[in-house]
């Protein structure tokens, strides 16, 4: 079986940043499952499909055709039927939207299928929601990273800026509690750490220190 290492965490915890350094430093592949959820959601929210129909938002899982791939310092780029939805899907309208989604059991069932090929085919370093419960629960590193909320809406907002996008801290601190709430009680594949997984609490982290306390990880465990 390849190596899998599992990361998965709430909003703004900051799982991108640490996963696409682990990955490149361990010539793994990196996986953001959340960007495929985010996908779906910015198909729906085109289309005007009803956030509270599952039929149909299972339908547009199953016929909306999602593929990654790596770009130069960009990590994973996004393409959704072709067309390249990397930054389109981090627009705040689809970070507000997109719990809704994936918590559809059907929508969940169609990405996860995907995202189980992809971990049994390479060494990955897969980050998002439920990575080390669902997706790959016999992966051999899982990590659970958290931080504060306040400290999360800050990281959020500055990745925001920098693509152009324009919220107060009040306003992002209301939506990741929001998110929080949703995806931790949601009935399918809650937000919740793994039995076995590493909780890291990065608010007062150095993202290298958070990177370096998951290499030794997988060091212990490669041996």
């Amino acid at each position: 079986m390849p190596f899998c290492i599992a990361i998965d965490g709430p909003a703004g915890a900051g799982k991108s940043t640490v996963a696409k350094i682990v990955a490149e430093r361990l010539n793994y592949i990196y996986i953001d499952t959340g960007a495929m959820y985010r996908a779906v959601t910015l198909r729906a929210l085109q289309r005007y499909v009803n956030l509270e129909d599952e039929q149909a938002l299972t339908d547009l899982a199953a016929s909306t055709r999602i593929e990654l791939s790596a770009g130069y310092n960009e990590g994973t780029r996004v393409f959704m039927d072709g067309k390249e939805v990397s930054l389109a899907i981090r627009a705040p309208e689809v970070s507000r939207s997109v719990s809704l989604v994936a918590r559809v059991p059907g929508v969940r069932k169609e990405l996860v299928n995907q995202q189980r090929r992809m971990a049994r085919s390479s060494n990955v370093v897969m980050e998002g929601r439920d990575v080390g419960t669902v997706i790959v629960p016999d992966a051999q590193i899982k990590v659970f990273l958290t931080a504060s909320a306040n400290e999360r809406a800050k990281r959020r907002l500055k990745d925001l800026a920098g693509q152009g996008f324009k919220i107060t801290l009040g306003d992002m601190i209301e939506e990741i509690n929001e998110r929080d709430k949703l995806d931790s009680s949601r009935a399918v594949a809650p937000l919740v750490p793994a039995p076995d997984a590493k909780v890291i609490d990065s608010s007062k982290m150095q993202t290298h220190d958070v990177v370096e306390l998951i290499l030794e990880l997988v060091r212990r465990r490669s041996g």
